[in-house]
């Protein structure tokens, strides 16, 4: 269950996330290459820019559903 705590920092505000349990597995940069990107540093996925359109949060919740890590939060109460 991702943790908002642990929300890695090379995340954009918002309501979208990737936490530092991500295990760099790529499902979520193939799925919604929009939104996620890959941290050489860290070797981790973040979200670098959050959806906006309906279609843009269901590909991002899509990501969020397929993360075998579950390293992908919803804080939905963000603006």
């Amino acid at each position: 269950m991702p943790d908002l705590f642990n929300r890695k920092p090379e995340n954009i505000l918002g309501r979208f996330y990737v936490d530092t349990t991500c295990i760099d597995c790529d499902f979520c940069r193939e799925s919604a290459p929009g939104f996620f990107r890959r941290d050489d540093d860290t070797g981790q996925s973040f979200v670098y820019r959050q959806p906006v359109t309906a279609e843009d949060i269901a590909l991002a919740q899509e990501a969020l559903e397929t993360c075998p890590s579950e390293s992908i939060g919803d804080d939905a109460r963000a603006p």
